[in-house]
């Protein structure tokens, strides 16, 4: 079974290659959570499921042009979870608004996969 240094790892890396759907399949429990900060209108706060948190993702992708996304980590800590800072530049494509984005994740693992993520959110 991988280290949560490993799957922390492996996370960055996916996400630093535009990966995350790959990440999903292979890093994420088929039941795992999403509990976002920010919640944009329309969406949850909270998404159950990989297939949920994959269209979370989708949705981002349909509703933001990024210019920038920086990734950083992974900070583990205990055998159990590790953070992620994510710094992102980014336009909303309805409103033409771009916003500067920093955001902490937090992921729990458990049996090899990740099972909770959780983000902290900063504009700014």
């Amino acid at each position: 079974m991988a280290s949560v240094q490993e799957i922390g790892q492996a996370l960055v890396d996916y996400c630093r290659s535009n990966d995350t759907a790959t990440a999903l399949e292979r890093l994420y429990a088929d039941d795992a959570v999403s509990v976002e900060a920010f919640v944009p209108e329309g969406q949850e706060r909270v998404t159950e499921g990989r297939e949920g948190i994959a269209g979370k993702h989708a949705w981002w992708a349909a509703n933001f042009e990024v210019h920038r996304a920086e990734v950083e980590g992974p900070f583990p800590s205990g055998d159990d979870r590790f953070a992620v800072i994510f710094e992102i530049d980014a336009t909303h494509k309805e409103s033409g608004q771009r916003e500067a984005m920093k955001e902490v994740a937090l992921y729990h693992v458990a049996d090899g996969k990740i099972v909770r993520e959780e983000f902290f959110y900063s504009v700014g």
